[in-house]
């Protein structure tokens, strides 16, 4: 575990706005904060609109930066970063890193600094590499999944200057595992994100069950298994058998989906990333198997470090905007 100490000299900030959490970040070069927040969601609702995401983001952003100034966090700042958009394809687009994407480059020019642009799939990136203490990672050809509440992707990885480059080679090709994990939580009445409660839950099972995804190539599908939930609960199975049995899925296919992928790519390491990937039971198989190496729980969830991170590198390769 890491050594919380205070700023020193120069920083590079990092904002993050994404479907879920609003939040901030700096970065030195070495240490880095994060202060970030949970998108309020309605009870039994399983997601925001976007215009409601975009809507909190607006009004909290500038309270998690006021955060870390209030707590001393925040010194000299060299460059701001920000995620602008999912993942780093031409056609990703979604209007919540709008917020901040503007905000970061009001920032930027009213500092005098350069702004530097980025994905929420590299800050994730980024922040799992660094917080697992193998920040090199970035820059060589790696593995990584990507397991959050909208998204199951196994990535093949590879440098990108600054930053880093994915092509999605595995996952799913219907629901993200963090999307069954949340809907399921939801049905059992368990708060939105469900996948700490459920985690929790699944330890009060009787019974230690799973279902044998198909994995087609690298890709796998999860629709059925959320239907098998629901027969499940009209057949009045206990909540705990069905929170564990879900995970057991979840964490089963992943684990013959990482084992096909270092076979087809020997000698490759294995970065996990995401709020699912926090899920004791996957992380578990994953390390135990394939030497898989996780982000620190508070770094495996939506936040800004890995922006800043990348905003860090990026001024010092000098290719930022």
């Amino acid at each position: 575990m890491r050594t919380v100490q205070r700023a020193v000299g120069k920083l590079c900030l990092g904002l993050d706005t994404s479907n879920y959490t609003t939040s901030a970040a700096v970065f030195d070069g070495r240490w880095g904060e994060n202060r970030g927040r949970l998108l309020a969601v309605p009870e039994g609702a399983i997601g925001l609109r976007q215009s409601e995401a975009l809507f909190q983001h607006t009004r909290r952003l500038h309270l998690m930066v006021e955060q870390l100034r209030a707590e001393g966090a925040l010194g000299q700042i060299q460059a701001v970063g920000a995620s602008t958009r999912p993942r780093e394809r031409e056609d990703s687009y979604m209007p919540c890193f709008l917020v901040g994407e503007g905000q970061g480059r009001s920032l930027a020019a009213a500092l005098g600094v350069p702004f530097v642009p980025c994905s929420h799939q590299q800050g994730h990136i980024a922040a799992a590499a660094w917080s697992a203490d193998r920040e090199d990672l970035l820059d060589r050809p790696h593995l990584a999944w990507h397991l959050s509440g909208g998204t199951t992707e196994l990535l093949y990885i590879k440098p990108a200057g600054h930053a880093v480059q994915g092509e999605i080679v595995g996952g799913t090709s219907d629901i993200s595992a963090g999307q069954l994990i949340d809907r399921t939580g939801v049905m059992l009445g368990l708060p939105f994100p469900a996948g700490k409660a459920l985690d929790q839950l699944s330890d009060e099972a009787d019974a230690d069950w799973d279902y044998p995804v198909k994995l087609n190539g690298l890709t796998f599908s999860l629709s059925g298994i959320e239907n098998q939930v629901k027969e499940m609960m009209e057949r009045g199975e206990r909540p705990a058998n069905m929170a564990r049995f879900v995970l057991n899925t979840v964490a089963g296919v992943v684990l013959r989906a990482t084992g096909e992928a270092q076979r087809r790519w020997p000698g490759l390491e294995v970065l996990c990333s995401g709020g699912v990937a926090s899920n004791r039971r996957l992380r578990a198989a994953l390390e135990k198997s394939c030497n898989a190496l996780f982000a620190l729980p508070q770094y495996a969830t939506d936040n800004a470090v890995g922006v800043a991170i990348l905003a860090h590198r990026a001024v010092n390769w000098e290719v930022c905007e």
